[in-house]
């Protein structure tokens, strides 16, 4: 019985695309943190600009 759970290979593909799926999602978060301290370190630029050009 041990041998041929040992041999059993069915579950093998449902954890590598787990893994994969989860690789993605790092990525993701990675991609979504950058896009998102650029939005801010624009916005903070934009706010100084309109603050020059408003005199406050």
């Amino acid at each position: 019985m041990l041998k041929r759970l040992l041999r059993d290979t069915r579950g093998a593909t449902a954890v590598e695309y787990g893994l994969i799926a989860g690789l993605i999602v790092i990525g993701m978060i990675t991609a979504l943190q950058g896009f998102a301290n650029e939005s801010t370190d624009m916005w903070t630029h934009v706010e100084g600009k309109f603050d020059d050009a408003s005199g406050g």
